[in-house]
């Protein structure tokens, strides 16, 4: 079995951060989201895996390389434009050849693994099986319709929603999904959707399987998403403190990265400090990932994201639920006459107090 990981999308609801980085790429818990997918890849057995990639391929070829990092042969696959997901497949057609295959979406986390999954369709040999999970909204995904437990229609970001079953952005299937990639027309949003290849594969008459999802899964796309699933992974960590520790409390779960140096602070974990950071007199509250090289001074930090090389300083109130790109500077300004003074970027957004 072969994996197909896409990662081509523009990650628009994750503006600013995402016009310098791929959405993939960001962070959770301080290791970019794609990275947890390919590693689901290999504890499942696969080897060979195809990236999609788009406009920032040379941003994911670069942090990927070959794969042997992740002990997998990879391969890359580009797409001209985000045409559909499975427009994702018809251009991987070569690379996959007659294999039956694995296709994980490289913003989606997944508390299982997929190798219970892969395991599941190696043993029913169904031509397709779709993980599906019960949501609040599911108007915002594609949704699965059952009768006594099979598949019978699937509707993507329906108006008026018949199920609460959302597709998870992890599918298998067998070659026979290439006819059905290839008969399908795009949708009113210029895509082929993989919704419908779907479809017409049940229309057909083959045999789509659905399985429950039971622990929990994170579409990373949106920044509460993203928060949510730095918390969920945060809650694994153990405590692993690498870096200098001074005249510091730590509390719970803490990891600390290699040449990091705290002075006068509290840490509240579970948190996670990447190496080469400074702290000085701060406050780090649950659930906040900050990564290499990051200073903070004189601020309170929770349930937050702070990305590399940031500096964070005297800022008279905490910062909570945020997510802070690379090499930004927040500080308190003590120059007269007092005023707010900012520059930013593009669907930035900020609170004021």
């Amino acid at each position: 079995m072969k994996g197909l990981v896409l990662s081509g999308g523009a990650g628009t609801r994750l503006r600013p951060i995402t016009h310098t980085s791929a959405k993939q790429l960001v962070p959770v818990a301080n290791k970019p989201v794609l990275f947890y997918g390919l590693e689901a890849m290999k504890a499942a057995g696969i080897t060979e895996v195809g990236i999609v990639v788009g406009d920032t391929r040379a941003e994911i070829e670069a942090a990927v390389g070959d794969g042997s990092r992740f002990d997998l042969q990879v391969s890359y696959i580009p797409q001209e434009a985000p045409l559909g997901l499975a427009h994702a497949v018809l251009i991987s057609e070569v690379f996959l050849g007659a294999e039956p295959f694995v296709m994980y979406l490289g913003d989606n986390l997944l508390k299982e693994g997929i190798a219970p999954f892969v395991r599941a369709f190696e043993q029913d040999e169904p031509d397709a099986l779709i993980l599906l999970q019960q949501v609040k909204d599911p108007s915002s995904y594609g949704i699965a319709e059952l009768q006594d437990g099979r598949v019978v229609q699937l509707v993507e970001k329906p108006a008026e929603p018949k199920s609460d079953l959302a597709l998870v952005g992890v599918y298998l299937f067998t070659s026979a999904v290439f006819e059905s990639v290839k008969a399908i027309a795009p949708s009113a949003r210029g895509e082929l959707e993989i919704t419908d290849a779907i479809q017409h594969m049940i229309d057909r008459g083959l045999r789509v399987e659905p399985h429950t999802v039971t622990g929990w899964w994170k579409d990373t796309g949106k920044l509460e998403d993203m928060l949510e699933a730095n918390r969920l992974i945060l809650s694994t960590i153990e405590r692993d403190v690498r870096g200098e520790v001074i005249e510091s409390t730590l509390e719970g779960p803490v990891q600390i990265g290699e040449g990091s140096r705290l002075e006068r602070c509290t840490v509240r974990g579970p948190v996670i400090i990447g190496a080469g950071c400074r702290l000085t007199d701060t406050f780090i509250g649950p659930y906040t990932a900050i990564s290499d090289g990051v200073v903070v001074e004189q601020a309170e930090i929770e349930h937050s994201i702070v990305l590399e090389n940031s500096r964070i300083c005297r800022l008279g109130a905490r910062m909570a639920d945020s997510l802070i790109g690379r090499d930004c500077v927040i500080a308190h300004s003590g120059a007269l006459p007092v005023a707010y003074r900012f520059m930013v970027g593009d669907s930035s957004q900020i609170g004021i107090l």
